[in-house]
């Protein structure tokens, strides 16, 4: 079926949970849908959780449609197949969001028997850095990869990479390799411009970061963000100035925060760190806007949309070269490079502590501008209609040419 520029277009995003403490890939599916209506896009989420969860009524989220609860760590949901293959031609296209689970099976199951084209966000999971970290859990992949992930990114229309960086490193991992590749962005919407008023408002809920000069991470607490290089590097920092705070904002899964606050406390900066948990709506922007800088020295970043977050709100950032935006962050001269060491970090804090007043008020009007240029939520989601619609004429011209050759 061929899209025209001016038809709407039906989509279908799949993903294995819509719940917010996952992370990335389901806020930067809320940002896409956000733009979609102008666009010219309809779309829907399908999901192997449980039907009715509280986050299902999000309001920046469609219509969801759960088949869950998916059975182990790989989120089994058959059920998710048989909807698919009933419902998949009520999509003009199907896009995947993530990898080595279930949902990303169920659509190559489906979708091979009718013919409908689909597409696919790695969200990163194809870089090298998991297979260097945790080389057992690479070996299991390599068992599962030929029959199941190699063969479903291979039928893709497209596989979507939100970086050049990503799409470079998604080869590195697996010799056996053959996707059609689509280099698109990611990124945000414009955040609430009552600045003032959300900075005050969460200043309030933690009264020991008023006056302080605040180090923001917001991110889960989680070994591949690099949370111990930070607390270190501010350990190092935390006297060069007695109002220097480490906010470290995001959910626990992995449990770490217990270890993180030991390591705070035998480097005497436990009463310089606050960990307020997962912030988010006015709560995140507060914290966003009450902050001087953000730092992320990830050992692993795809994108990082609170990288863009951050610079959308005017904030410098501190970040490693492994997140893969780094190096439209240092061309656009909108914050700090380093490796994802401890003295990295702590070179980093060390470059944003010996900015002047006037050099500080440049970097983040540089940063903001960055985010203007580059990071808008428009521009991925236009793109991303772009990829959909360049897809469906070569799906169509390619049928014409088979009919034509037949004939």
């Amino acid at each position: 079926m061929s899209i025209s520029t001016d038809k709407k277009i039906k989509i279908l995003h799949v993903i294995p949970s819509a719940n917010p403490k996952g992370g990335g890939p389901i806020e930067g599916i809320k940002q896409l849908f956000s733009q979609y209506s102008d666009l010219g896009i309809e779309a829907e989420l399908a999901c192997c959780e449980a039907p009715n969860r509280p986050w299902h009524d999000d309001p920046s989220l469609p219509k969801v449609h759960a088949f869950g609860p998916g059975k182990t760590s790989y989120a089994y949901t058959p059920e998710l197949t048989k909807w698919l293959t009933a419902h998949s031609r009520d999509y003009d296209a199907v896009i995947v969001d993530g990898l080595w689970q279930y949902h990303s099976r169920a659509v190559h199951l489906a979708l091979s028997k009718t013919g409908v084209p689909y597409y696919v966000f790695p969200h990163g999971m194809l870089d090298p850095w998991f297979k260097k970290k945790y080389p057992l859990k690479h070996i299991k992949k390599w068992l599962y990869w030929p029959w199941a992930e190699y063969r479903m990114l291979r039928d893709a229309q497209s596989v979507i990479f939100t970086c050049e960086e990503e799409r470079l490193l998604a080869r590195q991992s697996f010799w056996l390799y053959k996707v059609r590749e689509s280099v698109s962005t990611h990124g945000t919407g414009a955040p609430p411009e009552n600045k003032k008023e959300l900075s005050e408002a969460f200043l309030s809920k933690y009264p020991e970061l008023q006056s302080k000069r605040i180090v923001l991470f917001l991110s889960r607490l989680h070994e591949k963000k690099g949370c111990d290089l930070l607390i270190r590097a501010f350990a190092s920092v935390a006297a060069k100035d007695e109002r220097l705070h480490l906010l470290m904002a995001g959910p626990d899964q992995a449990r770490m925060q217990e270890g993180l606050q030991a390591i705070a406390e035998n480097l005497g900066v436990g009463n310089k760190i606050t960990w307020p948990g997962m912030l988010q709506g006015d709560d995140k922007w507060g914290a966003f806007y009450s902050s001087e800088v953000f730092c992320l020295p990830s050992h692993q970043e795809n994108f990082g949309i609170v990288v863009a977050e951050a610079l959308a709100c005017g904030k410098p950032v501190l970040i490693s070269d492994k997140v893969n935006i780094w190096r439209e962050i240092e061309e656009d001269g909108a914050g700090f490079i380093s490796d994802d060491t401890t003295a990295g970090t702590e070179r980093n804090l060390m470059r944003w502590l010996s900015l002047n007043l006037s050099e500080y008020e440049a970097l983040s009007q540089r940063s903001l501008q960055c985010f203007k240029t580059r990071f808008h939520i428009r521009r991925a989601a236009a793109r991303l209609a772009e990829i959909i619609r360049n897809g469906s004429a070569d799906l169509s011209a390619a049928k014409t040419q088979r009919i034509s050759s037949n004939g």
